[in-house]
């Protein structure tokens, strides 16, 4: 039984009627850039994430740049954030004009270890931009207390973490700001890039605002030089069309979480994502460890069944970073992952016969 990593025409013909309905009204009313549809999603999205503003982007990458630049990052300035993500993350934080600090992740859930953070603190760290990987919160409580210590700022990356929560604070509420992406194959995804930052500071919302839209919140009168990274009325009203079934989705991974977590725990080598105490993790990537992961999924992809390998390079080692000279003894977790991790078919309509039938081929290897 062929298994896909995912099924976004699935998902579509399951509220196709609405997404054409969605896709018509744009075309309808010629709403292309900005317009209503753009700002009734900034407002249900700020809603669903429990924040007060929600400025639209381009996509996820401009969103951690539109908050770095807000926050008056310049030059001189260090950022930390974990050795183990999209190079977006990273990247923006360099683009913002500052250096990029790495820090090793926990060796549990993927995410960046506080004690790490504290120890790479200097006199020119600004803040931290903590990412919840593969949909499962970072340690918060931490990380603010290290934050809050040091008078840092803190940007969330909640690339894949839509609906997340940290002991019942929703991911993206606890910093200054917090990013999003709706590229497609995430929780929420549109069928394009599109990307968000949400915070509850006005004045934060409306610099980024401006900065997004060449630098004025009214045309012709630029206030700052910005750029254009601006949410097209087209993705905004086929995100508003999913986003009440956003809940649903989520519920339905983690049901196939469960599934695969009695399934596989048992197997000999098979790691599955371990869950940190009072963090709820919405499964954008359900990725287990295994020590001959190429050879397994070389034996997965021979049954038809498809698996990804969310990254197979850690950011420290990439030839972007190659400057620094990173050794693997100073990210003993995420250099030991990269070999390790694989992500396993893993979508809201996933079935509990697609899901026997990885199960099944994961034992037989």
């Amino acid at each position: 039984m062929p298994v896909p990593f995912a099924d976004l025409q699935l998902q579509y013909q399951s509220i196709k009627s609405e997404i054409d309905g969605a896709i018509a009204s744009v075309i309808g009313d010629s709403s292309f850039i900005r317009g209503p549809h753009v700002d009734r999603f900034e407002r249900e999205f700020a809603e669903a994430a429990e924040v007060k503003h929600c400025v639209s982007c381009a996509n996820g990458t401009d969103a951690i740049w539109l908050a770095l630049k807000a926050l008056k990052v310049k030059p001189g300035d260090e950022v930390i954030t974990t050795a183990h993500s999209w190079i977006s993350t990273s990247a923006m934080i360099t683009h913002a004009g500052a250096t990029v600090v790495f820090c090793d992740t926990d060796g549990i859930t993927f995410t960046i270890d506080p004690a790490a953070i504290e120890a790479a603190i200097t006199p020119r760290t600004v803040g931290i931009i903590p990412v919840h990987l593969y949909g499962q919160p970072a340690d918060m409580d931490a990380i603010m207390a290290i934050a809050n210590r040091h008078k840092l700022w803190v940007i969330e990356d909640c690339a894949q973490a839509h609906l997340a929560r940290y002991k019942g604070q929703p991911v993206g509420s606890f910093g200054q700001a917090a990013t999003y992406s709706f590229y497609p194959g995430k929780n929420l995804g549109a069928m394009g890039d599109a990307g968000a930052v949400v915070t509850n500071d006005a004045a934060l919302a409306e610099h980024m605002t401006m900065l997004a839209r060449h630098g004025g919140l009214v045309k012709h009168l630029h206030q700052i030089e910005g750029i254009n990274s601006r949410l097209d009325g087209m993705q905004a009203a086929i995100l508003s069309a999913k986003l009440p079934h956003l809940a649903a989705w989520t519920k339905a991974r983690q049901d196939a979480a469960k599934i695969y977590d009695a399934g596989l725990n048992q197997i000999e080598d098979v790691t599955v994502p371990a869950v940190a105490p009072e963090r709820n993790h919405v499964y954008h990537l359900y990725t287990i460890r295994h020590p001959r992961r190429d050879a397994l999924a070389a034996h997965l992809a021979a049954y038809g069944v498809q698996t990804g390998i969310n990254y197979p390079t850690a950011l420290p080692f990439l030839a972007a970073y190659g400057r620094y000279e990173h050794r693997p003894e100073q990210f003993p977790n995420a250099f030991a992952d990269q070999g390790k991790i694989l992500s396993l078919p893993m979508f809201a309509e996933i079935t509990r016969e697609q899901q026997d039938e990885v199960i099944r081929l994961v034992r037989e290897f």
